[in-house]
């Protein structure tokens, strides 16, 4: 096959380190970025064979969202903005770990199994985030996909959610929105400006908002965006990559790992800050109380917020919608507690496809990642209603502020940008400060440690990841442990990109939920080959 010579020809360009052997999970590839070059190319290869496959446009995003800036990575996106799927994550690792000289037999196996069409046009969208890295390694990206006879297109600088929009916006002939970083601005600030009409009397300083881009490119992306918000929003940004190294002491992941601000922002009490994390797919809020506190508002208080006020809509607008909440492991238990027993919402611990089986899911993982999903049918629904001339003016009112609720949305993913104006906009609506909206359920006091491991893979865990099945004893382990303390959990699970094992401990005093966490890292590391000296006691 004449594209075989090309592939043979630009691979040795991209040449794969001997022996390095990386695997794909739900974070993608991600690593050192001196190990990505041939990855990169090889995804480019592997994106032009998806969409030959799915007759669709493919996403190639470049980035290793909240881990430092030496490192990045790469995602695929399927054609309606989703992760690619597990069959074809299998490919990816098989691609990116085959020798040189086996590269070819590599490609030919996948076309094989997946009887592609190789004279079907290919088209995939390449966008990339703000590490130094990321333009050679793009450009690793657009040589794989025109070596195979790929059509693409480079976005450049976009954010990873952004990214996600555009191929599904292209999948669906602009149904979705326009395929361009213009038309999404448009579509959420015009939703946005639309929701906040219905604000009364909002002051100026209820309209303010402190932003932390992590030095990324979610800083960028604001800026780019303020412009279309009408000053409905006055956004004070810090950390917008002018100075200070990406994600460092900073972003959604630190705010939240740390429990503490990042480094650069002054909180006023009571002020409302939030933090994106690299690629600007997390958010999470938080402020200071008068005495100087520190309050953090993860993703199970934005799902709490969100989900709440979707219920009201629907109950003035008379639609009989069913929402189900979905969270993961990391849920707080109290954020559980409070949406089965206060607000009987159907509640589950598995992600985005069980998110997808109902009318209205509310889908957030507790490190602020998540969205919102509507079946066509509850679209459908919402529209007909809004458009509905005979119906009393509340359920008018309801079933236009589901509309534009609907269309602030970034179904497709989750979306700092998007969930902050979402955010911003019931805060406006209920005419709720953060305080009043953090005051809905309390806590529960959590830690999270890492423990490095020589292997993680010796981590095995089921029941959406709470129980551990391997190594043998580590499960036991833990059940006698939390034991030891009241309104305790704890679990652990292997890292998708490391050699590390992540414990998540809560109970019911801060000093419980430390020492439960301690105890169950020296478990980890007695059972599961922990490396580098034992887990020492937080003070």
């Amino acid at each position: 096959m004449p594209q075989f010579k090309e592939v043979s020809k630009q691979s040795g360009l991209h040449p794969k380190p001997a022996g390095l052997v990386l695997q794909y999970g739900t974070a993608g590839f991600r690593t050192n970025a001196k190990q990505l070059d041939h990855i990169m190319f090889r995804m480019g290869l592997l994106a032009t064979l998806r969409s030959k496959k799915t007759k669709a446009t493919i996403g190639v995003m470049v980035t290793a969202s909240h881990n430092p800036e030496e490192d990045n990575g790469v995602k695929l996106v399927d054609p309606m903005g989703e992760m690619v799927t597990p069959t074809w994550e299998g490919y990816a690792t098989q691609l990116a770990n085959a020798e040189q000289e086996d590269l070819l037999a590599a490609l030919q196996d996948i076309i094989k199994k997946e009887a592609i069409n190789m004279s079907q046009e290919a088209n995939v969208f390449v966008g990339k985030d703000t590490r130094s890295s990321s333009a050679s390694l793009s450009q690793a990206v657009l040589d794989g996909v025109s070596a195979l006879g790929g059509h693409s297109k480079d976005y450049g600088l976009v954010t990873t959610p952004q990214l996600h929009y555009m191929v599904c916006c292209q999948n669906t002939q602009c149904k979705y929105g326009e395929a361009t970083v213009e038309g999404y601005y448009k579509k959420l600030c015009q939703a946005f400006i639309q929701l906040t009409k219905n604000a009364s009397n909002c002051t100026d300083d209820q309209k303010h908002l402190t932003v932390d881009g992590a030095n990324g490119i979610g800083a960028l992306k604001v800026r780019e965006m303020e412009s279309h918000l009408k000053r409905e929003l006055h956004i004070s940004l810090f950390n917008d990559g002018s100075k200070g190294k990406l994600n460092h002491q900073c972003g959604a992941d630190f705010v939240k790992v740390q429990q503490k601000p990042p480094t650069g922002i002054k909180m006023n009490p009571g002020e409302r800050c939030c933090s994106f994390d690299g690629d600007a797919d997390r958010i999470v809020y938080y402020y200071a109380d008068s005495e100087g506190q520190f309050h953090l508002l993860d993703g199970d208080k934005i799902a709490t917020l969100i989900s709440t006020f979707l219920k009201e809509l629907l109950t003035q607008a008379g639609l009989d919608l069913e929402i189900a909440v979905v969270q993961t492991a990391y849920a707080n238990g109290s954020s559980t507690n409070y949406l089965e027993d206060t607000m009987k919402f159907k509640h589950f611990h598995h992600l985005h496809h069980a998110a997808q089986e109902f009318d209205i899911g509310v889908y957030f993982e507790a490190n602020g990642h998540g969205t919102v999903l509507f079946s066509k049918a509850a679209e459908e629904k919402i529209q007909r209603l809004a458009e509905n001339s005979s119906i009393n003016d509340e359920r008018k009112r309801a079933a236009l502020l589901l509309q534009n609720t609907v269309n602030v949305i970034n179904q497709t993913v989750g979306d700092a940008i998007s969930d902050m104006l979402l955010i911003e906009a019931i805060l406006a609506i209920k005419g709720m400060t953060i305080q009043q909206w953090d005051a809905i359920y309390s806590d529960l006091p959590n830690r999270q440690l890492k423990v490095k491991v020589s292997d993680r893979r010796v981590i095995d865990t089921t029941d959406a990841e709470r129980r551990a099945v391997s190594p043998a004893g580590l499960q036991e382990a833990i059940d006698s442990l939390v034991k030891n303390y009241r309104e305790a959990r704890s679990f652990v699970r292997p890292s998708g990109t490391e050699d590390v094992v992540r414990v998540y401990a809560e109970a019911e005093t801060q000093e419980s939920a430390d020492a439960l966490a301690h105890d169950v890292s020296l478990a980890v590391y007695r059972l599961a080959g922990g490396v580098g000296g034992e887990p020492k006691p937080l003070h």
